[in-house]
């Protein structure tokens, strides 16, 4: 176990109006201080949803099972007390569309003082030394906090959405599709700033993204979800460039290569469109767009498998794909997947 994140076995299902529909379907993660975690896969895949099951910010529909261990504290346990401190003070979230998550009738400072003097982090007197520190950590001189929102150009409103994140000085920060509204350039430094920010302060991040590119560069391992299962997890680099799932490849080949014609001229897209979470095709949910599908994936829904194995049988790439499964991860040839999984 990891000393800051572990997720075991989560589970979540919201209530839809012909019964219960699974959004996620036991998905296992870990993050140690210092590291990030990038978490991708089309819309509709699930990532979503385990960012917001990780502090209980689901709605009232939604059932969750499973174990989400924030520095050994399981917050699916947490009275609503220490979930309401735990909430920005031990974790918090940067989300999507700045503009939609700052008030637009308050002043920047004013916002980014409230989790300050709600957690009661600094004395009364110092809360604006503390903002004006903050707004400055983020590149933001410390006289934007007399702004409105309006005033600020998107690049800077996510800068001051990163401040508030770090207000209360959080072990653990979510950043949930943080950069896809911006510009290349804005994106590239809110990334950058994120990637410092990490490491001075060995905090944790989970980033989630549909953007492998991006997640290649700003983390340290990227775990790929479809249809609310992990695929394929492993070293950032090595997952995107080298996938070993099959739908991991079809991600990574989705994405124009600068310098390759090839794919600029004829980008290799992904037929087809994710399962309905009600109704998911029986085996391997990915079997029904799989370019290599066989008929085994048509019963057998495959675990997570180790590739190259150490001797103990742990490995830093796992992959759920009857393609690297018990041969290619070191077990017995006559080793079925429905054993493996057991």
């Amino acid at each position: 176990m990891s000393g800051l994140l572990d997720v075991r076995d989560l589970y979540v299902t919201y209530a839809g109006g012909t019964g219960e529909v699974p959004a996620v379907r036991g998905v296992d993660l870990s993050l140690n201080p210092g590291d990030t975690l990038g978490l991708a896969g089309e819309s509709g895949s699930g990532k979503s949803t385990v960012a917001l099951a990780l502090l209980r910010l689901l709605p009232a529909t939604a059932r969750v099972t499973g174990r989400i261990l924030l520095e050994g504290e399981d917050v699916l346990q947490m009275r609503w007390g220490r979930l309401r401190a735990v909430r920005w003070a031990g974790a918090s979230v940067v989300f999507q569309g700045a503009m939609h998550s700052l008030n637009p009738v308050r002043r920047i400072g004013e916002q980014v003082a409230e989790p300050l003097l709600l957690h009661r982090v600094v004395r009364p007197n110092q809360v604006q030394a503390r903002v004006a520190e903050l707004l400055e950590q983020v590149g933001l001189p410390a006289s934007r906090s007399r702004d409105h929102p309006h005033r600020l150009s998107g690049g800077q409103r996510q800068r001051v959405m990163i401040a508030m994140a770090l207000a209360c000085e959080p072990r653990l920060i979510i950043a949930d599709e943080a950069t896809t509204a911006l510009d290349v350039m804005i994106q590239a430094q809110i990334l950058a700033l994120l990637e410092r920010l990490v490491k001075e302060n060995g905090i944790g991040m989970l980033m989630i993204s549909h953007d492998l590119s991006v997640l290649a560069d700003a983390c340290d391992r990227v775990a790929i979800m479809y249809a609310g299962r992990l695929v394929e997890e492993g070293p950032a680099r090595e997952v995107v460039h080298r996938p070993a799932h099959p739908y991991a490849s079809a991600l990574s080949a989705a994405f124009p290569k600068i310098g390759d014609p090839a794919s600029r001229l004829a980008p290799r897209g992904l037929p087809g469109d994710p399962p309905d979470p009600a109704d998911p095709p029986p085996g391997c949910a990915f079997r029904p767009r799989c370019a290599v599908a066989e008929p085994v994936c048509a019963t057998v829904d495959p675990p997570l498998w180790p590739l190259h194995p150490n001797p103990d049988g742990h490995s830093d790439r796992y992959a759920a794909c009857v393609h690297v499964g018990p041969e290619e991860a070191g077990a017995s040839k006559e080793t079925s997947p429905e054993e493996t999984s057991r």
